[in-house]
C-alpha cells in the first residue's frame, strides 16, 4: 500500500549547496532510487543522480541515505518508518559535481597505477593450470562492483586529503592482495603494497567490509592476511633468506 514519504536531498554544485525537503509518493516493493526517479519526474527535474543497471550490479547509484553509504537501487524503502524524513546526500568523501553525483576520478587514477596480471614470459595463452583451492582464494574479490562505498568509508581517505597520493584505499589493496595470491603473477606486490600503495596506513577498522554490498570480507580476507605476508617478508629472518637465495638462483 502507497505512502507518501518526506525526503531531505542534498541540492548543489561544486560543494556549495543546501538540503531541500520534498515529498514524494512511494508505492509498495520500491527502493530509494524509484522515489529519486519520481522525484526528478514530478517536482526537480534537474535533480543529478548516477545510475545505470538498478539491479546492484554496477555501482553507480552510490550515495548516503541516513548518513550510510549505500546503493540507492538496493535500499528498500520498506526498512524505513513511514513517517521518518529519509536524508539523501551524495558520497561525501569525493567532490560533488552536481547533487547526488560525485567525481570519483581518484578511485580509476588508483586502478591505472596498479600493475596488471604479469605472468611468467614462458608460459603461453591456455597453458594455466591452476588448483581449484587458487581459485576459490581470490574469486570472492572478483565479486567487486567498483561502487567505491568501501573507498568512501575509509576515513584514512575521508578524514585525511593528504592521504590520498600515498593511499590506494581498500578496494585497490584487496586487488593487490588478490593479484599477490595468484600463482602465475610474477611480481613482488608485497613491496609495491606497502611502499607504493600505503599498506601500513590501513588500522583494519573494519568498516569497508561493513559497507560492502556484495558481502566480500575485504579486511579480513584480503588486507590482513596481505599485511601479514608483508611483515612475514620484512621482519621474518627465515622468510627474508629464503627471498634473498630465490631471487639469486633466478637470476
Amino acid at each position: 500500500m502507497g505512502h507518501k514519504a518526506k525526503f531531505r536531498v542534498w541540492r548543489g554544485e561544486g560543494g556549495e549547496g543546501q538540503l531541500e525537503d520534498y515529498t514524494v509518493e512511494v508505492n509498495e516493493g520500491e527502493v530509494v532510487l524509484d522515489v529519486i526517479h519520481r522525484l526528478q519526474a514530478t517536482q526537480a527535474p534537474d535533480l543529478a543522480v548516477r545510475w545505470n543497471c538498478k539491479a546492484g550490479k554496477c555501482g553507480s547509484c552510490s550515495m548516503e541515505i541516513n548518513g550510510r553509504p549505500r546503493l540507492a537501487c538496493m535500499t528498500r524503502m520498506s526498512t524505513f518508518d513511514p513517517n521518518e524524513t529519509i536524508t539523501v546526500t551524495p558520497l561525501r568523501t569525493f567532490p560533488v559535481i552536481k547533487d547526488l553525483v560525485t567525481d570519483v576520478s581518484f578511485n580509476y587514477e588508483k586502478a591505472l597505477q596498479i600493475p596488471s596480471f604479469t605472468p611468467p614470459s614462458n608460459v603461453k595463452p591456455g597453458e594455466f593450470r591452476m588448483q581449484q583451492v587458487d581459485v576459490e582464494r581470490s574469486q570472492e574479490f572478483r565479486k567487486c562492483i567498483e561502487c567505491f562505498l568501501c573507498q568512501n568509508v575509509c576515513h584514512v581517505i575521508r578524514d585525511h586529503e593528504e592521504n590520498k597520493p600515498a593511499f590506494a584505499g581498500p578496494r585497490f589493496l584487496m586487488r593487490i592482495a588478490e593479484l599477490d595470491m595468484h600463482p602465475y603473477d610474477t611480481l613482488d606486490r608485497k613491496n609495491a603494497a606497502q611502499e607504493e600503495f600505503g599498506l601500513g596506513y590501513c588500522n583494519i577498522t573494519k568498516c569497508c567490509t561493513e559497507v560492502c554490498p556484495e558481502g566480500i570480507k575485504i579486511t579480513d580476507n584480503a588486507l590482513i592476511p596481505l599485511k601479514e605476508r608483508v611483515v612475514d617478508r620484512k621482519y621474518d629472518p627465515l622468510v627474508w633468506l629464503g627471498s634473498k637465495i630465490f631471487k639469486r638462483s633466478s637470476s
